[in-house]
């Protein structure tokens, strides 16, 4: 078994991102999920931070911690650090006691502490949903867990105004990563954006592997989008070549979203951003549309994730898609996204 430590405030969300590179994942507590196996893809999580050997849980005290740690079957070699974490604050625990108490265990049992370059690294996750401000659910406990993988986490070196082509209101990598990984991204992976806009959600899917087709009914779109994969997939946009898979081929055309140039079960995955309705020009012909766009994708693809500023799921089984899941994230006061995974 693995803990997960989720990232952001919503850790349904998060821990459904979290299922396209885990296994039975369970949000455990607040920022915190359990998980049956993982895979290499959890290093490209936008809002899972690390995946660790789960050594057990106990309820979120220092000593409760220490009983468990000293208990605990340890199959390890080499030096060990500890890291205690204050999921959200939400316990009030004294972290560098808790580093100091299980770290004396550790010495105690022979083993080496080197707190700059360890080879091994045991994290203890404290979190209570009592005291999580943003309401997360679970159970108050303390997780142990043994560091097995990390997230590449450079989302914040990278803006959108940072590309050759840039539109105001361009999607953040942050979320645009999380939404191809719950549309399944991956090497193999062909994932279609029939409303490519400036190509962000396209860019995020081709870095972390999968073979990415945009569209758009706009020229400059479709030209803007080029550019964009091109600087960040083939040329010196690229973030680190060493740190993600080799990215897949890319395609973009101009087209209608309700009629795309692609053949039928074509893409094994469809993800766009549909118009928002108070800054799009079209907003008499909204529900046409994403209505549109959502009967040609399930044309064409098996899986289609639809982000919006309102809930679409009317259209969407109007549309022949199964609705797997439903989000609703906060972006500011005046906008709420909509996430719609379907099936």
């Amino acid at each position: 078994m693995y803990v997960l430590e989720l990232g952001g405030q919503d850790d349904a969300f998060a821990a459904r991102e979290a299922a396209s590179a885990a296994s039975a994942v369970d949000v455990l507590a607040p920022g915190l999920a359990t998980a049956r196996g993982v895979s290499d893809r959890v290093r490209h999580l936008a809002f899972t931070h690390r995946a660790c050997d789960l050594l057990g849980t106990t309820d979120p005290a220092v000593e409760s911690a220490e009983a468990l740690l000293d208990a605990a079957t340890i199959e390890r070699e080499g030096s060990v650090a500890v890291r205690a974490v204050d999921v959200r604050a939400s316990t009030g625990i004294d972290t560098q006691r808790a580093e100091r108490t299980l770290g004396g265990v550790l010495t105690d049992r022979g083993f080496d502490v080197d707190l700059e370059t360890p080879e091994n690294v045991l994290y203890a996750y404290f979190s209570d949903p009592d005291g999580d401000e943003e309401g997360g659910t679970g159970e108050a406990c303390c997780a142990l867990g043994w560091l097995a993988a990390e997230s590449v986490r450079d989302f914040g070196e990278r803006q959108p105004t940072d590309r050759p082509f840039f539109q105001p209101g361009s999607m953040d990598p942050l979320e645009a990563r999380a939404l191809v990984n719950v549309a399944g991204a991956r090497p193999g992976a062909t994932v279609l954006d029939p409303m490519c806009g400036t190509g962000g959600l396209l860019l995020e899917a081709g870095l972390v592997g999968a073979r990415v087709v945009g569209g758009d009914a706009q020229e400059k779109m479709v030209r803007g989008t080029s550019e964009n994969l091109r600087y960040a997939l083939d040329d010196d946009g690229h973030p680190d070549r060493a740190a993600y898979p080799e990215s897949g081929p890319w395609d973009v055309f101009r087209a209608d979203a309700a009629s795309l140039p692609v053949a039928d079960g074509a893409v094994d995955a469809v993800v766009f951003d549909a118009p928002y309705g108070r800054q799009s020009r079209i907003e008499g012909d909204l529900d046409p549309l994403v209505s549109g766009a959502l009967g040609d994708a399930n044309r064409v693809a098996s899986r289609c994730v639809l982000v919006a500023d309102r809930d679409w799921r009317d259209a969407a089984t109007g549309a022949g898609w199964t609705v797997d899941g439903y989000f609703r994230r906060r972006v500011h006061r005046s906008l709420v996204r909509h996430v719609h995974v379907l099936e």
